[in-house]
């Protein structure tokens, strides 16, 4: 019996709790059919970003090349090793070098040798004409013979120094400080002056950015700021966004530009400078160079209170009796994912549809409410759910049907 009368009293106290969280109206916010939430524009200072494909290149991208044929008989450096100006890379098989270098010397001592004889034959003839002994010819003959051996000995020194030049060259050296690229050639490898480059050496303590701006873009900086070189001045601080999305933590400058416009693109080339003292970027590598900029006094509006149909943008103007009119307006293309910036078919003023839009058509009468009221509306109906479901949950318990 007592069980009974528990029983009847929980089931009471549920049906109460029930009745008590459904006045406001099965659950939902207490909206009317026609509630919206309105904003009145604005104008603002909107935040842009213009972004450019671009290319990573060291400051200094230099091709290592042989400057003598021969087996490569040791590679001494690997790829991506950082090298000091003038530290061997490469060597080249010298032996046919170091014979050349030889042989050359040999060629010296045998000039050096006729030199003297000459030298000898000559100040002898000298005497000799001083004396009457012999003639003229004889002793201009023998002159001429000295300056030949001159020229001789000269010749044989000259080629001794290319021989030993030529040696030389058998150490491959960087002609620049920077980072070593790919190595495609390996130990026991024939290799050229006129083949293919050893590898690259880039300098990228600081890397130049390359992109292209239009024409127009151009022509539109230069009236700006009265020339070319002040357009190139005024360019702000840019971003470079890397291949994995990030954000390059330097900013860069714009500091030069090509002197011709590409004629196929009707485009002309900015080089960036950026500062790389981790060495995260590479030679040769790829990003978007994101420009920024301020666009004064712009009206933005948020993306959900648009509609797209084929490529074309709309939004609900509210009028003055509150009814709604689907209207075409233009926006530019670069935003924020959030907003857009309106270029036309708004007026500072004018009442538009925030949010709810898909249930609106062209002419529906509306009751205009604050954004601020929205969310108030959309919290009371979160709340209002909640307790609804603790209440079925408590009377559920209370009478046993729920464990």
């Amino acid at each position: 019996m007592k069980v009974r009368k528990f029983s009847l009293v929980v089931a009471c106290i549920g049906a109460t709790l029930l009745a008590s969280c459904g006045k406001s109206g099965g659950g939902m916010p207490n909206f009317g059919d026609n509630e919206f939430a309105v904003r009145t524009i604005a104008s603002s200072n909107a935040a842009l970003q213009t972004t450019y494909p671009a290319t990573i290149k060291g400051i200094q991208d230099v091709e290592v090349r042989p400057k003598v044929s021969g087996f490569i008989t040791k590679v001494l450096v690997h790829e991506g090793q950082t090298v000091a100006a003038g530290q061997v890379l490469f060597t080249i098989d010298s032996e046919t070098y170091a014979a050349a270098v030889r042989q050359a010397k040999a060629a010296v001592s045998t000039a050096k040798a006729q030199l003297s004889t000459a030298k000898l034959t000559m100040d002898n003839n000298k005497k000799l004409y001083d004396k009457a002994i012999i003639g003229q010819y004889e002793y201009t003959s023998s002159a001429n013979s000295y300056a030949t051996a001159q020229a001789q000995l000269a010749q044989a020194e000259a080629a001794l120094a290319a021989a030993r030049e030529q040696l030389a060259w058998c150490s491959v050296k960087s002609p620049a400080a920077g980072v070593v690229g790919s190595l495609p050639f390996k130990a026991g490898a024939l290799v050229s002056a006129s083949g293919q480059a050893l590898t690259t050496v880039s300098d990228v303590s600081t890397v130049e950015v390359f992109f292209s701006v239009s024409e127009s873009e151009l022509l539109a900086l230069s009236k700006t700021n009265g020339s070319t070189q002040a357009a190139i001045a005024s360019f702000p601080e840019l971003k470079l966004k890397l291949a994995d999305g990030s954000i390059y933590n330097h900013p860069g400058k714009v500091v030069k530009m090509s002197g011709v416009l590409d004629a196929t693109t009707g485009s002309v080339s900015l080089i960036a400078h950026f500062a790389n003292p981790d060495k995260l970027l590479k030679s040769g590598g790829a990003g978007t160079i994101i420009v920024p900029s301020v666009d004064q006094g712009a009206i933005q509006i948020p993306q959900e209170a648009c509609s797209q149909i084929q490529n074309k943008t709309f939004v609900y103007v509210v009028t003055k009796d509150n009814k709604v009119k689907y209207t075409e307006i233009t926006i530019n293309p670069q935003n924020d994912g959030q907003t857009y910036i309106v270029t036309s078919g708004l007026h500072v003023g004018d009442r538009i549809v925030t949010k709810g839009i898909t249930k609106l058509t062209d002419g529906m009468e509306i009751v205009p409410i604050t954004e601020q009221r929205y969310e108030q509306k959309i919290d009371e109906a979160a709340k209002l759910a909640e307790s609804q479901g603790n209440a079925h949950d408590f009377a559920a318990t209370m009478s046993g049907k729920k464990k």
